[in-house]
């Protein structure tokens, strides 16, 4: 067996088996003023696009184990960002991204594994009234204490991709790619 073959081993073992997060259990708080979620999509089929929502919310539970943790994130899609404000506005009317119908993103994890810096993370996502399965390749930057109040901070890297047409979001073929890749930085501070 490869290296690489023992630590994925090593680290399905780990998810399957009940081990923590290096977290402290309980609620952690999300830092919106040290988080993001960014977003490419190709034009043309020659460049991409680049763009970020913001307004994002997310909870992260460390339970006892794996299994008893869990992560929720929730994106307004009305809150889109291309650096463009005309564009920004078609995508969000009724012929495209229609906000009005569907007003968030939404997602939830149902597993997580790993160990050390890199972790995997899958879960359902939702826009507007579609869910499909999704996973997250996650890096773990640590946790640090902040000297200003004492709090403690974990940060996490995660990134992944979709296709838009599975949920419903087919408009501008030709134009606009399929696949939509998603890049979330995220910090949340340690519970009390």
């Amino acid at each position: 067996m490869t290296n690489e073959a023992q630590t994925s081993a090593t680290s399905t073992a780990a998810a399957t088996s009940g081990t923590a997060l290096p977290l402290t259990a309980g609620n952690w708080a999300f830092d919106p003023l040290h988080s993001a979620v960014g977003f490419t999509i190709r034009h043309l089929g020659i460049s991409k696009v680049r763009g970020r929502f913001n307004d994002l919310s997310a909870e992260l539970v460390v339970g006892e184990s794996l299994a008893d943790s869990s992560i929720t994130a929730t994106v307004a899609l009305a809150s889109i960002d291309t650096g463009n404000a005309d564009r920004d506005a078609h995508v969000r009317a009724a012929d495209l991204l229609d906000v009005e119908k569907r007003p968030t993103m939404t997602f939830r994890s149902t597993r997580i594994g790993g160990a050390g810096e890199e972790w995997t993370l899958e879960g359902d996502l939702t826009i507007g009234d579609v869910t499909r399965p999704i996973t997250f390749d996650v890096e773990f930057g640590g946790v640090v204490d902040v000297p200003v109040d004492g709090s403690r901070h974990a940060g996490f890297d995660a990134t992944g991709e979709f296709r838009r047409s599975d949920f419903g979001l087919d408009f501008a073929p030709g134009f606009l790619g399929d696949v939509i890749k998603v890049s979330l930085e995220v910090q949340f501070v340690e519970p009390k």
